[in-house]
């Protein structure tokens, strides 16, 4: 097959460069330049990318070879139907290893149309480097790299207020673009940058939160034959993703202006204050992974489509979601059931195969973080127990014991969470076992004793499980507890 580039595939327009993208890995790539490109197509907004490579060794050599082009293929479920797309992504105009060339690096600043940055560089990306110096070529940190490149175009337009730039990091981090902002104006100070160019950066750049939200397995390669099959070209850059697509960006209507995607059908909020959507999606899709995973594997289930698939673990799922998480939740019920709806279709997806055994690292504290809040605010607002939560909570406690029905269970978490779990497991006394970790405020940040009836609940579900395994177990416990 013939090689993919824009001359074999008979593209010869390149876009100007109005975006810097600082990460080239699979998620920017199904889901940055996915966004811009219906923007071009949808909005005639006419922007090209330039990819930074943020660290040493990246694909910045990959992709230029292929002249930034590549195939992005979508799959997933939505409403019960299966969905495949696949789209040629168009709008990397180039790529640039600063670690190889730092001049043309610096040059991106003085693009005339430049508008934008956007970056994911892990989360361990937005970090500060105290040994970083702007003489660097380049600096360590992704964000001393940014302030040099913003500080070069501060210097060659003269302090033009109208070349700042909108800044949006994808990183996922809480308060992202905070975060970035403050290690940014750090190194200003670090390095005595003159006051005329913190002021451009304060009044003439603007700062972005986001929450992004793709799955993104990446290069297809135990289905790569697969794939390729389906193009009449050669492409080494194929990445795979789910057909969901979520962006949500703090911002205004100047933002909204700037950024037009009303104009596409993409799911891009932009909104004065992100967190309600973020507590959306960590109490219902994090939230419902986190809750299902003891109970399913206990149950026999090894990955999340078998779990919302199964007539059983499935409708537990469904009303832990429908019936009490969201019942917690202060927004709009239409859009909380749009979501959960979009939720379970995602862990549908046959193209995805999640085992619950990956999901299962450190459960104790992603349990803190992402059920418990709701099962104690449900307390709050319905003052009585919600059924599937709390026995939930009781699998994850069973769960740490570390053996079920004669079968290894896949614990996985710190030596001192999986020692304190041996230790109690040396009874037999389901209510000594309950409260002791209900009161353990290491795990929890308080003692959960005080949440009315939970000891007794998690006693009562301990005991039905172990006598009467989970299903028949749940049956019983629920009978009890109403």
């Amino acid at each position: 097959m013939k090689k993919l580039n824009r001359e074999n595939i008979g593209l010869s327009d390149k876009l100007p460069i109005k975006i810097v993208q600082f990460g080239e890995g699979n998620f920017l790539r199904a889901f940055v330049e996915f966004a811009f490109q219906k923007l071009n197509q949808d909005a005639n907004f006419n922007a090209g990318i330039a990819v930074v490579q943020p660290i040493d060794k990246g694909l910045v050599n990959m992709i230029n070879d292929q002249d930034g082009l590549y195939t992005l293929f979508m799959k997933g479920i939505k409403k019960g139907e299966e969905i495949q797309e696949k789209e040629l992504i168009t709008n990397i105009v180039k790529a640039i290893d600063p670690y190889a060339s730092f001049k043309e690096f610096l040059a991106l600043a003085k693009e005339e149309e430049l508008a934008f940055i956007i970056s994911n560089t892990t989360e361990a990306g937005i970090e500060y480097v105290a040994s970083d110096k702007p003489t660097m070529q380049p600096p360590v940190s992704f964000p001393a790299k940014l302030t040099v490149l913003l500080y070069e175009r501060f210097k060659h337009f003269n302090g033009d207020k109208s070349k700042g730039l909108t800044i949006i990091p994808c990183e996922l981090i809480n308060y992202n673009s905070d975060t970035l902002k403050e290690i940014i104006l750090k190194y200003c100070a670090d390095w005595s940058l003159e006051v005329d160019f913190t002021l451009w950066l304060l009044n003439h750049c603007t700062f972005h939160n986001t929450l992004v939200d793709r799955i993104v397995p990446g290069y297809p390669k135990d289905q790569i034959e697969e794939y390729n099959s389906q193009l009449d070209y050669s492409d080494n850059l194929i990445v795979s993703a789910e057909t969901f697509f979520l962006w949500v960006i703090e911002g205004d209507d100047k933002l909204k202006t700037k950024l037009p995607f009303e104009k596409t059908d993409l799911d891009v909020k932009i909104v004065a204050d992100m967190q309600p959507y973020r507590t959306r999606k960590v109490r219902i899709l994090n939230g419902a992974h986190t809750a299902m995973v003891p109970f399913s594997l206990l149950y026999g289930n090894e990955t999340v489509k078998e779990t919302v698939d199964n007539s059983f673990t499935g409708e537990f799922v469904n009303k832990a979601v429908f019936d009490e998480i969201n019942e917690t939740l202060n927004m709009d019920k239409d859009e909380l059931i749009s979501f959960s709806d979009e939720v379970l279709d995602r862990f549908r997806n046959p193209f995805i195969k999640h085992l619950l055994s990956s999901i299962a690292l450190n459960s104790i504290s992603k349990f803190k973080v992402r059920v418990l809040p709701s099962l104690v605010e449900y307390v709050a607002i319905q003052n009585k127990l919600p059924i599937h939560l709390t026995f939930a909570f009781a699998c994850l406690i069973r769960f740490y014991k570390g053996t079920w029905q004669n079968q290894t269970l896949p614990v996985n978490d710190s030596e001192d969470i999986v020692s304190f779990f041996a230790e109690i497991w040396k009874s037999d006394n389901y209510y000594e076992i309950a409260t002791q970790v209900l009161q353990n405020k290491n795990f929890w940040d308080e003692d959960l004793t005080s949440v009315k009836s939970l000891q007794d609940a998690i006693a009562i579900a301990l005991s039905e499980i172990e006598l009467n395994g989970i299903e028949q177990g749940f049956v019983n416990y629920a009978k009890k507890l109403k």
